[in-house]
């Protein structure tokens, strides 16, 4: 990648996992196989409880080459998975029938593509139900029961990065990415299945973590206007495993993980944002754990900000922060 000044200036992380590059790249990881020692505890899981409603994603995304552009779209910021998935069923027809043709005739595909992308491709309303049904049946089996120990993972690469910025700037962020990332300035090099030159020519740069990319970065085939590069994060060993224990197990994983993001407080949408759920199934778990008196909720101009109670740090066991079962 080839920086100019201006974008030097214009580079960004990414506050948040983006739930459809988590989608992309851990269907990805399912199917491979690679890395067991980090995802085979997942995906022993993963694959007892996957739906048939799933296997639409399969020649969507093959584990190897190209995979179609519009699954990643630009979400504006907004990073709860009801959003994501209006936002690529949103995708002008135009641009989903090329990027659909791109992976019909792309050259690591061995069989057609089902009868149902041409639908796909026309922006048949059915067609687009199913895929949309796929999408959030995959979330919600594949990734949000370990979600919340996934953001943990991800805001500890954020800090990571905090860090390197306030000691260096932008040369030491991304001069702090190695080995994953070579800066020799102007350019930011990484190791990638093909050779290829992009050049930012004024864009800017949106780095882009996420829990499932792995080994190397990956960036879009198309030109966007900001361009992203998704890079893979650190993980702990044994992430994926089973909890026999926990306040996930007395309240639900959903709730224990809104007590432990309220200890500092933080707003619905913040919530919404750390768990990959929406903003009202997050007010309707809120509205709960008020009722039972381990939350505070107090409206902030447009925000309505949730703090955890003393009750509710009891529960968590008196040490904020304290890992929950997910």
């Amino acid at each position: 990648m080839h920086f100019t000044n201006e974008d030097i200036g214009r580079v960004r992380v990414a506050a948040a996992p983006d739930p459809m590059w988590e989608i992309v790249n851990s269907f990805q990881a399912l199917v491979t196989g690679r890395n067991p020692l980090m995802f085979g505890d997942w995906r022993r899981r993963v694959r007892q409880r996957l739906p048939p409603a799933c296997k639409l994603l399969g020649p969507l995304l093959p584990p190897l080459g190209y995979f179609p552009d519009f699954l990643t779209p630009d979400l504006g910021g907004t990073f709860d998975l009801d959003h994501a998935v209006g936002t690529v069923l949103d995708t002008p027809r135009s641009t989903m029938h090329a990027h659909l043709a791109e992976l019909a005739a792309a050259r690591s595909r061995t069989r057609p593509l089902p009868p149902v992308f041409r639908s796909l491709a026309d922006g048949s309303p059915e067609a687009l139900s199913q895929l949309g049904a796929a999408l959030h049946t995959y979330h919600r089996n594949a990734l949000a029961p370990f979600w919340p120990r996934m953001r943990a993972q991800l805001e500890t690469d954020l800090a990571v990065r905090a860090r390197a910025v306030l000691g260096g700037g932008t040369d030491g962020l991304l001069g702090g990415f190695r080995p994953v990332l070579r800066w020799r300035p102007p350019v930011l090099e990484a190791d990638y299945p093909v050779e290829r030159d992009v050049w930012l020519r004024g864009r800017g740069l949106l780095l882009q973590p996420s829990f499932f990319c792995v080994r190397t970065p990956v960036t879009l085939a198309t030109d966007e206007p900001v361009p992203v590069l998704v890079y893979p994060i650190q993980h702990t060993l044994g992430w994926a495993r089973e909890r026999g224990t926990g306040l996930g197990s007395l309240i639900g994983g959903t709730r224990a993980a809104i007590l432990e993001g309220a200890v500092s407080g933080r707003t619905t949408g913040e919530l919404a944002c750390r768990l990959g759920v929406s903003a009202a199934a997050v007010s309707q778990h809120t509205a709960v754990l008020r009722r039972c008196g381990l939350l505070l909720s107090v409206r902030r101009g447009k925000h309505v900000l949730h703090t955890i109670t003393p009750a509710g740090l009891d529960l968590l066991g008196g040490r904020p922060g304290v890992p929950v079962g997910g």
